[in-house]
C-alpha cells in the first residue's frame, strides 16, 4: 500500500510537471513577439540561476563544489546549453505539437546511445520499438513534404542534444544532488548567453518587455523542473517515468486552444508512435534492471 502511495505522488508530481512545462512552453512562444531568442535564453537561464541557487542555499548543498568542474559535467552543461537553445528556437519558430512529440522522443535516442557507449544488450523487440518511434519522428516531420519547414531542425537538434544530456547524466557522481547540478548549468550557460545577445547588438532586457509574460515563462518553466525533480524521488521510475509522455498531449491542446495549431493526421499518428515507443523502452529496461539485481541476489 505504501509503494502505491508514493507512486501515485510520484504520478501527480509528473503529470504537475508536465503541465507546468507546457505551460511553460506557450509563454516562451509569446514571448518571441518581443525578445529575440538570445534575449529569452539569457531571461530563463539568469532567472533560473537565482531561483535554483537560493533553493540550493536554504536546503544546504554546496554550490562551491570542485567536482563541478569535472569534465564530464563540462560535457553535460554544453550540451544542455545546446538543447535549451534549440528549444527555445524551435518555440518560437515551429508549432508546439511539433516540438512536443519531437522532442519527448528523447528516451529512443538514450537506447541507442547506451547500446554505442554502454555496451547494453538490447533485444529484438526494443530495436523494433527504437524504428517505430523514429517512424513516428518521421511521421511528425515529414521531410519529403512539399510544405516541409527547415525550421524543423531545431527540435531535432533539442533532441538530440538533451539525448546526450541524459545519457551523459548516467556517469555524473550520484552525490551531487540535482537541484547543485541544475545550478552549475544555469552558472556555466550565462556567460554564453550574455555574449550571444551582446554580439547580437540587443539590449537584456527592452523597454517594451511584457513582463506578465515573462514572469509566467519563468515561473512555471522553474515550477515544473523542481515538480520534475520531486517526481523522481518519489515511488518507482517505471511506475511513473511513462507520464512525462502527457507533455505532447498539453501541448498538442494548448496548441490548438492557444495558436490555432491543428495537428494533421499524421502528425497524431507519429505522436502516438513515439509514445508507445518510449514507454515500452522505460518499461522494458526497468524489467532488464530488475532481473539484472535479481540475478545478482542469487
Amino acid at each position: 500500500m505504501l509503494a502505491r502511495a508514493k507512486n501515485t505522488k510520484g504520478i501527480l508530481f509528473m503529470l504537475l510537471s508536465m503541465v507546468a512545462f507546457a505551460l511553460g512552453d506557450i509563454f516562451v512562444k509569446m514571448s518571441g513577439s518581443f525578445l529575440s531568442p538570445a534575449q529569452i535564453m539569457f531571461t530563463l537561464i539568469s532567472s533560473g540561476l537565482i531561483i535554483y541557487a537560493l533553493i540550493a542555499i536554504i536546503k544546504g548543498e554546496n554550490l562551491l563544489d570542485a567536482r563541478a568542474l569535472m569534465p564530464i559535467l563540462l560535457v553535460r552543461y554544453a550540451v544542455e546549453m545546446i538543447g535549451l537553445m534549440a528549444m527555445i528556437m524551435s518555440l518560437t519558430k515551429v508549432p508546439l505539437p511539433i516540438v512536443g512529440a519531437v522532442t519527448q522522443a528523447s528516451p529512443i535516442l538514450v537506447a541507442i546511445g547506451a547500446v554505442i557507449f554502454l555496451r547494453e544488450i538490447v533485444s529484438w523487440r526494443r530495436w523494433t520499438s527504437i524504428t517505430t518511434g523514429f517512424v513516428g519522428v518521421l511521421l511528425v516531420i515529414q521531410p519529403g513534404g512539399q510544405s516541409f519547414d527547415y525550421a524543423v531542425i531545431w527540435p531535432i537538434v533539442a533532441l538530440v542534444a538533451f539525448s546526450i544530456r541524459d545519457l551523459v547524466t548516467r556517469f555524473t557522481p550520484p552525490a551531487i544532488s540535482s537541484l547543485s547540478i541544475a545550478t552549475f548549468t544555469m552558472a556555466a550557460a550565462l556567460p554564453f548567453t550574455a555574449a550571444w545577445v551582446h554580439f547580437n547588438g540587443e539590449t537584456f532586457l527592452p523597454p517594451e518587455i511584457n513582463w506578465i509574460i515573462v514572469t509566467c515563462m519563468v515561473v512555471f518553466g522553474s515550477t515544473g523542473y523542481v515538480f520534475l525533480i520531486s517526481s523522481l524521488r518519489v515511488g518507482e521510475l517505471s511506475a511513473i517515468m511513462p507520464f512525462r509522455y502527457s507533455r505532447i498531449v498539453f501541448l498538442l491542446i494548448l496548441g490548438v486552444l492557444v495558436f490555432g495549431e491543428l495537428p494533421s493526421l499524421s502528425m497524431l499518428i507519429g505522436s502516438a508512435l513515439i509514445i508507445a515507443s518510449g514507454v515500452y523502452i522505460m518499461w522494458r529496461g526497468q524489467v532488464a534492471a530488475r532481473r539484472l539485481a535479481k540475478n545478482r541476489r542469487i
